[in-house]
This record gives structure tokens, sequence and C-alpha cells, in this order.
């Protein structure tokens, strides 16, 4: 099934809708992977929103460390519902439609959420690097101010890259059969469909992807540095231990957000199949924000307290205890 498109005066055609070409699975294989990524969709709000709410009712979590996590975890709640709820609707859907404003609209989406998610993964490494390298003057480095203004800045700094870059992308001429090759509209699949020149339009979204990326992954880099050069100045094994565990969660985070993101968009004419790519898209559309409220809850005492604590408050009714964490 070939787009919607609407004749204008001079036989142009205007595009109304895409064809989302999706997963190729049929019948039980449909189902099943229709199920597993419901499932996996509904631990990403599950998970996350308690990393929200437990940080926010939660005074013992009241730190700079927690403040930009809930913040992550609003940014991967975002993200997941500007993509999978089409996902699934597309995979027992037999018209797998999108209109071309529902399609500009998720690509802003996903523009503004990934580049918001890099730059707070950034300035939780600057808050990991105060708090250990920096014991002393952590309260005064990071600040509620502060806090506040790193956090607002992330979410600002993807506002006019996706609104540049949405309004520009769907403002081209738009030929052929309009068959997106992905499960929802990324820049890469959307631009393939334009009837125009768009050498300028890729070489400066290029550059933006790339500074985007890379200057929170410098600011992670040089923090985890001197994270590095701090605790190797510790005498004892075991305060060395405990210095890099409470950086462990973080990295795990970067390691699997950067090294899914980068396959995508720093290679965007990689020689990788369509399918590969949707697979890796997957990982950090679905899978990604599914694991981090587990591997920041699997060995923080904090959080895991925490926990039991609102569980004690919602289901016993007793009053949250309060105990002093300990860095």
């Amino acid at each position: 099934m070939g787009p919607v498109e609407e004749m204008k005066p001079g036989n142009q055609t205007v595009t109304t809708h895409f064809l989302l070409l999706g997963f190729a699975f049929h019948g039980k294989m449909q189902l099943l992977f229709f199920s597993l990524i419901s499932i996996m969709f509904l631990a990403v709000l599950i998970g996350n929103s308690l990393i929200v709410v437990i940080t926010a009712i939660d005074p013992v979590l009241h730190t700079p460390m927690y403040y930009l996590l809930k913040n992550l975890a609003l940014t991967e709640i975002c993200y997941s519902l500007s993509i999978v709820p089409k996902m699934l609707a597309i995979l027992v859907a037999e018209r797998k439609m999108i209109s071309f404003t529902a399609c500009a609209l998720q690509l802003n989406c996903v523009l503004l959420f990934v580049t918001c998610e890099c730059f707070l993964l950034g300035a939780m490494a600057y808050d990991r690097q105060a708090a250990i390298c920096h014991p002393l003057h952590y309260a005064t480095m990071m600040n509620r101010d502060r806090c506040f203004k790193m956090a607002i800045g992330s979410w600002l700094s993807g506002v006019p890259v996706a609104l540049g870059f949405t309004s520009w992308l769907f403002t081209l001429p738009f030929c052929g059969r309009n068959t997106v090759d992905h499960f929802f509209c990324d820049v890469s699949p959307v631009l393939k469909l334009a009837c125009a020149d768009t050498a300028l339009f890729e070489l400066l979204i290029f550059i933006a992807t790339v500074i985007i990326v890379m200057v929170p992954f410098s600011l992670i880099a040089v923090s985890y540095l001197r994270i590095i050069h701090a605790v190797l100045q510790i005498p004892s094994a075991v305060g060395q231990r405990r210095a890099f565990s409470t950086c462990a969660a973080h990295l795990v985070v970067v390691t699997l957000f950067y090294s899914t993101t980068g396959i995508i968009h720093l290679r965007p004419k990689s020689s990788l199949s369509s399918n590969v790519k949707k697979m890796v898209s997957l990982s950090y559309t679905v899978v990604t924000p599914m694991l981090n409220p587990i591997i920041y809850s699997l060995r923080n005492q904090e959080v895991k307290q925490s926990l039991r604590r609102c569980a004690d408050k919602c289901l016993l009714r007793k009053p949250m205890a309060v105990f002093s964490p300990s860095r």
C-alpha cells in the first residue's frame, strides 16, 4: 500500500500520510514480538515512574544525584511514549500508516529527548566528579540553583535542534512511495524520501549530532578521568571500591546509551542492514529505558531502602523512617 496523497493545482501532490514498514514479523512470531515489547514498555513506565515518585517523596533522596536521576527517568518515559505506542499499533494493524503531522511530531520528540538525555548524562557525570573529587565543596558546587539550571538546560538544549531540523525536513518535497523503512519516523529513513538536494541538510544534521553526542561525552570522559585519579589517591582498597561503586550505575547507563545511539546516529550511511539498524534502535528505544531503573536500584542501598519505606507507607501505613545515607 502506498502513501495517501492529495492533488494540488498544477498536478502536484501533497503527502498526507506515510507507511511505516516496522518489523517483518507474521503470525505467531508477530504476536510473540508484540507481547514482548508490550511487557518491556510496561516495565519502562513502571520502573521509571517509581524512580520519579520515590525521588520526589522521600527526603533522603533529595540530593543532586537523585534530582538528575529523576529528570533522566522522566526523559526515558517521554521518549518511550513518543515511539512505542505507535510501534505496537503498526505491529497488529493492517494499515501501517502515520499521518504527516504525527510523523513530524514524533521526529521532533525523538530529537528533543535524545538530546536531553545526552546532556543529562553529562550533568550526572559532573555531579559524581564533584562528589568524589571535591567532597568538602560538594554542597556548594551542586547547590539547588545549579542543579535546577543543569536540568532545565538539558531539557531546553534539544528545543532548537528538534524544531529547526524537523521544520526543515518536513518542508522538503516528498515523492515516490513514501514508505518509511523503520518502526518510527527517524531522520535518516524520512530523509531518503525527499525529492530535493539534501546535501546541506545531511551535513548540518551530522555536525549537530556530533556536537550533541561529543560535548556531553567529552564532559563524561574528563569527569571520569578526574574521578579515577582521585580514587587512586585513596590509600585503602575498601575506600576505592566504595568510591567507584557510586559511579558504577551511571557508567553502565552511559555505556549502554552511547554504544547503541552512536552506531545509528554517528554512522548514518553505515553498511548495516535496515533490520540490524531497527534492532539497534529498538535497544535504545525500549531495552535501555527498561534497564536504567534496574541498574540504578540493583546495587543502590539508598534506592532499595527508599522503596521499602515507600512500600511500608503505602501498604502498611507506616511513617517513613529517616536515615542518613553514606557517600
